[in-house]
């Protein structure tokens, strides 16, 4: 079933852009329910929301005026001007769905008022391919059917949980951050296959295909026995895995995983 509600997005980068063209890939939602706001200087980004036949925009109250619920797309340090905008003549009983790193509920419920109720979502960019990896939380006034129309959307284009908000820092350094870290491997596995004569077209899907295929198997058992049960004694993954570990790949994953969450903790404090 889709979503009816109208959908305000101020922002259109990287992320707000994926997540638009999820939603509308997966039928969630159609493109006239969108209306995307942008400065009239980054009109460029609107480009690929318009051939979807979303509507557009370069005025926030524009958006404040014609949406149900208003997807925050934009870096933390500008939902200050954002919230100035939005908050001038309020329409009222707006959900405000922000996806910024670092900005908690409390402080977007001083920035937005009484006039609107705050999500907070932790997306990734895979959501596009309706493989994303969100958590959300929402302020002390969102309502049941403020959580279901959230769960609705991101579940749309892959997976979402509820989590309490002092996990969303952990989260985004984990799968908000995630598939960078993921494409560094895929990088290397892809080089490496070059090196050792592979055709690189072919090495960049061998690599993309792995780690796809690893990344179902460990939704239903444990990384640690999978990984068991494909390094056989003496084998050629128990050599690969051996170098890997000498040189501290697990370490170095933990140590990424802990400074993309603590520079969350920076942004938000």
């Amino acid at each position: 079933m889709g979503v009816t509600s109208r959908i305000g997005v101020i922002g259109a980068g990287k992320m707000a852009g994926a997540l638009v063209r999820g939603w509308v890939r997966s039928g969630i939602i159609q493109p006239n329910q969108i209306l995307a706001s942008v400065p009239k200087q980054d009109a460029h980004l609107l480009e690929p929301l318009q051939s979807l036949g979303c509507r557009s925009t370069h005025n926030n109250q524009d958006v404040g005026d014609w949406s149900d619920s208003i997807l925050l797309g934009v870096k933390p340090g500008i939902i200050p001007y954002v919230a100035a905008d939005l908050t001038k003549a309020p329409r009222g009983n707006q959900l405000v769905v922000s996806i910024a790193a670092g900005i908690n509920t409390t402080s977007l419920e001083n920035l937005f008022g009484n006039q609107f109720r705050i999500a907070r979502v932790m997306p990734n960019t895979a959501v596009e391919v309706q493989c994303g990896a969100s958590v959300y939380c929402t302020g002390s006034t969102a309502t049941p059917e403020d959580c279901t129309l959230v769960e609705d959307l991101f579940s749309s284009v892959g997976k979402c949980w509820r989590v309490s908000e002092s996990q969303i820092d952990a989260v985004t350094g984990i799968s908000g951050s995630g598939p960078a870290y993921m494409y560094l491997i895929l990088e290397a596995l892809t080089e490496e296959g070059v090196r050792q004569g592979l055709d690189p077209n072919l090495s960049r899907h061998l690599a993309a295909q792995t780690m796809l295929g690893a990344g179902q198997m460990a939704e239903s058992k444990h990384p640690a026995i999978l990984r068991g049960e494909v390094t056989s004694p003496g084998g050629s993954t128990a050599e690969g895995v051996r170098a890997l570990e000498k040189g501290g790949l697990r370490y170095i994953i933990m140590e990424g995983v802990a400074a993309a969450a603590q520079r969350c903790r920076q942004i938000g404090a």
